[in-house]
């Protein structure tokens, strides 16, 4: 991948003058796409690119985000990476930032985003950095090479517990360690940018990722410090409105791009609070107007497995 694709002028502009934290933060105003590219985010959570024209996140309310509010300032469809209820090539560019990792099936997932769009941006914390400080909810260790992406599936949330003691011991507790992994942020997540196919590598195919977690991370929710929350909330809300294409995005009918996620037909009919299938007769809801395609059983549980999208 290019430099010219990775990173903009503003980023290497940043990068030249050592300014790298903030050429960090001017990622996310880098989606290599023209004005009028429709852009997709998937597992979008709290905090979406501001170039997204259209969201889709998997749950209401999930323990694993970073930013625990889910947005809903733009179109919004609530869904999972590996059966996405969108139409063959409907988006020019999906951006699924922070959410590969989560997934237990990263061959569907990826399979997922190259059917519905046509290039895209993957960023996830860097196999290494994963395998020595392990996240509860991640399932994938991924790394890349120039041209691909190396995922190996976690047969547990810390498979490696020799390693991450070693870790814990010993450079955890290092301040410069940590004014490091800030000061170059590079070095702990993978940037990987695809065009018409995401060239990937499973190293433990046949491994199974889809773990339970652990019982005391399922029901001790995180503190929180609320104040900052909502501070920190407004300030991205701030900067989503000055750099999302607004106008734009509240004229996009997200119904005209759907699909049955249950037999992949596109003759859907659309009422106030449901979404029929002409074709299987699945029924969906509508909620609040956010088209709500996920597969249900009788105990509303979800049939299809992901753990973040």
């Amino acid at each position: 991948m290019t430099l010219m694709l990775s990173e903009s002028l503003a980023m290497r502009i940043a990068g030249m003058f050592g300014l790298r934290k903030l050429r960090w933060s001017l990622r996310r105003l880098h989606v290599p796409v023209d004005s009028g590219a429709f852009v997709l985010e998937v597992g979008a959570g709290g905090n979406p690119y501001p170039r997204a024209n259209v969201l889709l996140d998997g749950f209401e309310v999930s323990a694993e985000r970073v930013e625990r509010r889910l947005v809903n300032d733009r179109p919004l469809v609530l869904g999972f990476c590996e059966n996405l209820p969108f139409q063959d090539k409907s988006f020019d560019f999906v951006i699924a930032s922070h959410v590969l990792e989560h997934t237990d099936d990263p061959e569907k997932f990826l399979a997922e985003l190259q059917r519905v769009a046509k290039a895209g941006y993957i960023e996830t914390p860097d196999a290494f950095f994963e395998r020595i400080n392990p996240y509860t909810y991640h399932r994938l260790e991924v790394s890349s090479d120039d041209s691909k992406l190396i995922i190996r599936k976690k047969t547990s949330w810390k498979p490696d517990l020799e390693m991450v003691e070693l870790y814990e011991r010993k450079v955890q507790k290092d301040p410069a360690f940590h004014r490091y992994i800030r000061t170059f942020p590079d070095a702990t997540y993978v940037r990987f940018y695809w065009s018409d196919q995401i060239k990937f590598q499973v190293l433990n195919p046949d491994d199974n990722a889809s773990w339970d977690y652990p019982i005391q991370l399922k029901t001790h929710p995180r503190v929180t410090n609320k104040f900052k929350d909502n501070l920190r909330s407004l300030y991205l809300s701030l900067f989503r409105w000055a750099f999302s294409q607004n106008r734009r995005n509240t004229s996009i009918d997200v119904f005209n791009f759907l699909r049955c996620i249950k037999c992949g037909h596109a003759d859907l009919t659309r009422t106030t609070t449901t979404i029929s299938c002409n074709k299987c007769q699945q029924v969906y809801s509508v909620i609040n107007g956010i088209p709500r395609m996920i597969l249900e059983d009788g105990t509303g549980a979800n049939q299809v497995r992901s753990q973040q999208c």
